[in-house]
Order: C-alpha cells, then sequence, then structure tokens
C-alpha cells in the first residue's frame, strides 16, 4: 500500500510544481562536452560516440556530478568491454522544441554513432500540443539517422489527471514515432523507480527528480534496448 501511495503521489504531482523544479535547472555540462568537460567532437581511437539528448532526468538534475544514468553509462560500457564516447547534451526543463533546435549544431559537432533521445515530458506538462512533440521526436530522429546515427528514443508517462485517454497517448506516441523511424524505444524511462517496491526512497523531496540511488535503475532500463545498438555502431557498416 505504502509502494502504491507513493506511485500516487508522483503520478499526481501538480503541474505547477513540476514546471517550478524545472525551471530552476540548468544544463549539467555545457552543450556539447563530454561528463569530464572536455570537448569530444570525436571519440579516442574512433570510438563511437554515444550522444544523449535530455531534459532534467538525463541531465543530474539535483545530486552530485557524475552519479546520473549517463555518467553511469561510461562505467557500464568499460564493465561490459565496449568502446564508446559518451556526450551528454541533456538541459533541465528542455523540450522536444528546444532538442530539435541544438541538435543539428550536436551532431555537426559530435558525429554520434548512437543519438538517445530523451524529451517529451515537459512538453505535454508545459500543455503543448501532443501532435507537436510526435513531429519534434520524429523530426530528430530523422535528422539523426540523416547523419548516420542510430537512434533510441525514451519514452515517459504523464500524472493521470491529464485524463486516462490523453495519458494513454501521450504514452504510446513514443512507442509510434520509434516504429515510423526505426529507432529502439525504452517504453517507460522510470519503470521500477516510480512503481517500484521502495519507491518512496526513489525520489527527491520535489517528488519528481529521481535520487542518485535511482540513476542505475534508469540506466537498467536504458541499457537493454542501448547495447545492440553501441555493439553495432562499432562494427563496419557493410
Amino acid at each position: 500500500m505504502q509502494t502504491c501511495s507513493l506511485r500516487r503521489q508522483w503520478l499526481h504531482c501538480s503541474l505547477a510544481a513540476w514546471l517550478a523544479t524545472c525551471a530552476l535547472g540548468t544544463s549539467v555540462q555545457a552543450q556539447g562536452t563530454s561528463p569530464g568537460g572536455t570537448q569530444a567532437s570525436s571519440g579516442p581511437s574512433g570510438a563511437p560516440v554515444i550522444l544523449v539528448v535530455g531534459d532534467s532526468l538525463s541531465a543530474e538534475y539535483g545530486i552530485a556530478r557524475g552519479q546520473g544514468w549517463v555518467a553511469l553509462l561510461e562505467q557500464r560500457l568499460q564493465r561490459e568491454g565496449l568502446r564508446g564516447t559518451v556526450v551528454n547534451a541533456s538541459v533541465s526543463g528542455d523540450t522536444t522544441s528546444g532538442g530539435k533546435a541544438r541538435l543539428p549544431g550536436l551532431l555537426t559537432r559530435h558525429r554520434p554513432a548512437v543519438v538517445v533521445i530523451e524529451l517529451g515530458g515537459n512538453d505535454a506538462l508545459r500543455g503543448l500540443p501532443m501532435s507537436a512533440t510526435r513531429q519534434n521526436l520524429a523530426d530528430m530522429a530523422k535528422a539523426a539517422r540523416s547523419a548516420g546515427a542510430r537512434v533510441l528514443i525514451a519514452g515517459m508517462q504523464l500524472p493521470p489527471n491529464y485524463g486516462k485517454a490523453y495519458a494513454e497517448e501521450f504514452a504510446a506516441s513514443f512507442a509510434q514515432v520509434a516504429k515510423a523511424e526505426g529507432a529502439a524505444l525504452v517504453p517507460f524511462l522510470l519503470k521500477n523507480v516510480a512503481d517500484g517496491p521502495d519507491a518512496d526512497q526513489m525520489f527527491q523531496p520535489d517528488r519528481i527528480h529521481p535520487t542518485a540511488q535511482a540513476h542505475s535503475r534508469i540506466l537498467d532500463n536504458v541499457w537493454p534496448a542501448l547495447k545492440p545498438l553501441v555493439v553495432a555502431a562499432g562494427r563496419p557498416r557493410g
């Protein structure tokens, strides 16, 4: 019952609270820098570049630098013996429109082999048209593929107070875009975080942003879909 209560609390966070906390956020890394803060226009020894374009859920909002799932991804790559240079271009509070505007420059600068798109939640919470969100995600996926990158789209879910039909349509939008654009998909980035057995420990006091502890679970959600892209990126294209 405690878990269900916490999940309801998370899902019913007010729009005002979400926007207020997101508005306080800033980019964790300077745009186009690696987690270590150095420019990464190309990976060392030709290692494929993995570019993450996201919002506060990927920008280490409210936690120490190096504890977010994007930073943990570099460690996972090393443990798995996979070559890859991770570039985190996430900005707290960003929307798909903002990501779409930033993406061309990021693609030119970093020439990524894999692009992870973790955007869309702020669109709905700000009342932006869902059709525009879908189009922006599709345009980002197209641009990344045109630049030679493989694409992963990370999905999000909405509070039920937006209405069941609207929430279901929103959640389905990520899968629709991924299927149409040939992208890999993470259906729900916060699976086992917002609805896990210890969900009360997984969020910061704002009940919106995950704790450092939760970010390892976020990576666990991303990894099964991301790993095949990274492996494929390391092979010569036939």
